[in-house]
């Protein structure tokens, strides 16, 4: 198969063919001209422009074939857009914006960053680390745009601190697909209220179920944004909360009996905390004790 074959394989290039593919000192560089027999389109609408001139040359680092670096070569026209009423860029397919990569290595380059340290990705496709940063960042603003959330039924809310000093941010995921539908920047009631705004009404009224901590500004916000749905605090929470009311029991009673209480209870906190079964032969021992006293 030869390399222009490769290449259009691996780029969209409707409206655009192969020209040159030629070696130079940094790798394979493939120069593209625009195919006569499509008119240029908006880079902004998308819709079909009318020609007004040609710009310089730009290259777009490709995905690298056989360990061989590859650049496409590209003059891009300038459109009078009528249904936009300006002049802009006209569409390139095979990249986003003003990026110096195209929508393959973005996705490669992403794909790899799952697997490997963003250095290490670097390394390998003999690009920097901030073109990795880059791509992983446009990947995710890609995905976040297309995404489906038309089967969205059941969400979590989680805060994370991403920061010392409690910077909080709150995540909301789809529990069926486990993938992350938005993020917002700290955990107030507020916060909660923008999931809500971008998620939209027809959505929101499609939530059978939500699950969340115990942090009452969620709570409030879910009981009032989406009231059809089943709020469901999360196992964690509730766990924890259960084994300080347990542990707070125990103080009590050793505050309350005195000093043979407290030699008594001394070194049994997680005795009461744990579970049965992973209770150790002596720790079992021990806590029949103190059930024969409490009867």
């Amino acid at each position: 198969m030869l390399v222009e074959s490769l290449i259009k394989e691996t780029v969209e290039l409707q409206g655009f063919r192969v020209a040159t593919v030629q070696q130079t000192g940094d790798g394979l560089e493939a120069k593209l001209m625009s195919d006569e027999r499509y008119a240029p389109r908006c880079g902004v609408c998308g819709q079909r422009a009318r020609y007004r001139d040609t710009r310089r040359a730009r290259r777009f680092r490709h995905v690298p074939l056989w360990g061989i670096d590859v650049h496409l070569v590209y003059a891009p026209r300038r459109v009078v857009c009528e249904h936009c009423g300006s002049i802009h860029v006209e569409l390139l397919p095979w990249v986003a914006g003003k990026r110096q990569f195209t929508r393959a290595l973005m996705v490669t380059l992403a794909t790899w960053a799952r697997m490997l340290t963003w250095k290490q990705v670097a390394a390998l496709f003999h690009c920097s680390w901030s073109t990795v940063a880059t791509a992983v960042d446009e990947a995710v603003v890609y995905g976040l745009a297309n995404r489906d959330l038309t089967n969205v039924t059941h969400i979590g809310i989680d805060e994370i601190s991403r920061k010392r000093g409690h910077v909080y941010v709150t995540n909301v995921y789809d529990l069926n697909s486990r993938h992350l539908l938005w993020r917002g920047e700290g955990r107030a009631k507020e916060t909660l209220e923008g999931f809500f705004d971008w998620f939209g009404e027809e959505h929101t009224e499609k939530l059978e179920g939500v699950c969340c901590d115990m942090w009452q500004p969620y709570a409030d916000v879910v009981k009032a944004r989406a009231p059809n749905a089943i709020l469901v605090f999360d196992k964690f929470h509730i766990v924890q909360h259960l084994s300080k009311a347990v542990d707070q029991v125990r103080r009590d009673e050793i505050r309350e009996k005195g000093q043979f209480h407290k030699q008594l209870l001394a070194k049994t906190r997680y005795i009461w905390l744990k579970n049965p079964w992973n209770l150790t032969d002596k720790q079992q021992e021990r806590l029949s004790e103190l059930e024969q006293l409490n009867t």
